[in-house]
């Protein structure tokens, strides 16, 4: 008989020991929470001294702009509680030898990998992000309907895996470099270039190939400001079919990530070796 893991029940194990980590150092989970919730409120108060001088940027007044900036923290927090300790110790199993038992285990290495480890305090973040998304909903008056939310949610979805696999991409780099220090680096540049929404790039020729590429090559933009427009009920640009190009690009996103991580670990050269 063939094994086969059970997937569901070891994501438990994996939370339950990530609480239990948690309970263990509770000042330093404390002092995260805290952290972030002066982050919260210093990304708010920098947005809304800006929007006392201007009425809009872009097509984005000040509270459809709170609701792009929580969908934005809802997928960033996602990743960075559920993906961020992983990848970020990927570098650290390669160095120690601990990849061996990893790879040893009668389960898929990348699930293994990924999601070890759970950040508990990220989820502040979450909870932040949905009452500044509530908030921007209802100032503006848009219209919630099941098909609006279903949607939105299949996006942010969409956003996580995408980041994801930018991630995992990322770490595997860490066979050939031994460390890779540069992760927290690359994921904090990358966020805050998906802070802001995608027609603010489109003021230059410059600006323009930066809009192509990173809308329809790699798509970091539209993850964030494609849902943000559907909950608000704003005008998709440049069209509707967006809506199928984000998630198709996500994909091959994903099995280009999927193919690096198993490159990666047949270059892998085990501590034993």
């Amino acid at each position: 008989m063939t094994f086969r893991p059970n997937y569901p029940r070891v994501w438990m194990t994996f939370f339950r020991n990530s609480v239990l980590r948690e309970l263990s150092y509770r000042g330093n989970f404390l002092i995260e929470l805290i952290t972030r919730m002066f982050w919260f409120v210093a990304q708010l108060v920098l947005f809304d001294i800006i929007y006392r001088h201007v009425p809009t940027i872009q097509d984005w007044t000040r509270e459809e702009y709170f609701g792009f900036m929580a969908t934005g923290m809802l997928i960033n927090g996602i990743v960075e509680a559920l993906f961020m300790p992983n990848c970020a110790n990927f570098s650290e199993l390669i160095r120690t030898g601990n990849l061996d038992f990893a790879l040893l285990k009668p389960i898929d290495t990348q699930f293994l990998v990924s999601t070890e480890r759970i950040n508990l305090a990220m989820f502040n973040q979450v909870l932040f992000a949905l009452a500044l998304l509530t908030y921007s909903l209802v100032s503006t008056g848009a219209e919630i309907t099941a098909a609006r939310v279903l949607t939105y949610l299949l996006l942010i979805a969409v956003g996580v895996a995408f980041f994801y696999a930018l991630m995992i991409a990322l770490a595997s780099t860490s066979i050939w470099f031994g460390r890779n220090q540069g992760l927290y680096d690359f994921w904090f540049y990358i966020t805050s270039f998906a802070r802001y929404p995608q027609g603010i790039y489109r003021q230059s020729a410059v600006g323009e190939v930066v809009w192509f590429g990173f809308s329809f090559v790699i798509p970091i933009l539209l993850v964030v400001t494609i849902p943000s427009r559907v909950i608000l009920g704003k005008v998709l640009e440049p069209s509707w079919y967006v809506l199928a190009i984000v998630p198709a690009l996500t994909l091959l996103t994903l099995m280009a990530s999927r193919r690096i991580f198993e490159w990666s670990l047949r270059n892998y050269r085990s501590a034993s070796s």
